[in-house]
């Protein structure tokens, strides 16, 4: 099936008990079938956007993919993985669809978890209309905040501490060409694939099936960074991407998600990737 090339899971048969089933035991739910199936199903079993399971919908010709219930929970991110198969991700979120941040976009890329979840309606409102600064601030501090502030706090050891590895492909690029091109970066590099953190790209790549394929296969997370987070660096090597409005793919991409903002590898290319690597 073409869902396992891009998606690692169980395959449940459908049963008037599968859903009540899946919703307790699993992190996320792909439903192929009709919609209206899954909402009848699943409205008894809602609670908590913050702790249900993200429910993807895939029609049974793979021609798209709904993300249906938690979309800033992991089904937005979710629909576009399984572009790969050839399905259209349909993401009905306020911000996604303008364009926009989210508070929940936020901590994803920044590895933070939300203190004040309430706050999140009042801040992705705004940033509807325009920008938030993210304000990092260094302890030990007392920080007092209205209700309208959305307070992140860093993961304290949880998952890896390791480098961010920026992709940056051509069009069309075959998964294989990928996973080689980071193997290869890897290995010049002294470091395995136990020593990535997170891969990175820019959000013009999030449809890119190869690229999506590629890391999912080797078990790795990839987040697409914001053009506007991207154009906020300047990286040190030129790039083609000034084309298309960005300053570039890899390095600037890179640069955003690592901790001390360094590259300890520029920009190389490799066939048709290129790669840069940051801590």
């Amino acid at each position: 099936m073409r869902i396992k090339k891009c998606v690692s899971g169980d395959l449940i048969p459908y049963s008037k008990e599968a859903f009540r089933t899946v919703f307790a035991q699993y992190e996320a739910i792909i439903a192929v079938m009709a919609c209206g199936i899954v909402v009848r199903e699943l409205a008894p079993l809602l609670d908590d956007k913050w702790t249900d399971p993200p429910v993807v919908v895939v029609d049974a010709g793979l021609n798209y993919a709904i993300a249906l219930c938690g979309g800033h929970h992991g089904a937005n991110e979710l629909a576009q993985r399984l572009a790969g198969t050839g399905a259209h991700p349909v993401i009905t979120t306020a911000t996604e669809s303008l364009g926009r941040p989210s508070v929940e976009g936020t901590s994803q890329v920044l590895g933070c978890d939300i203190v004040n979840r309430d706050s999140t309606r009042a801040v992705n409102s705004h940033l509807l209309k325009s920008d938030l600064p993210v304000i990092e601030i260094h302890g030990p501090k007392v920080v007092v905040v209205d209700a309208d502030v959305s307070v992140l706090q860093k993961k304290a050891g949880e998952g890896k501490t390791g480098v961010i590895v920026g992709i940056g492909t051509r069009r069309n690029v075959s998964s294989g060409n990928v996973v080689n091109a980071i193997q290869t970066a890897l290995s010049e590099c002294g470091l395995s694939m136990e020593d990535v953190e997170l891969f990175a790209s820019a959000d013009v790549k999030e449809h890119e099936a190869g690229l999506i394929e590629a890391v999912s296969s080797i078990g790795g997370h990839i987040v697409f960074v914001s053009g506007d987070v991207i154009n906020s660096i300047n990286p040190p090597s030129d790039s083609e991407a000034r084309r298309l409005g960005l300053a570039g793919v890899c390095e600037p991409a890179a640069l955003a998600l690592s901790r001390e903002h360094n590259l300890i590898m520029k920009k190389k290319v490799y066939n048709n990737v290129t790669i840069a690597i940051a801590r």
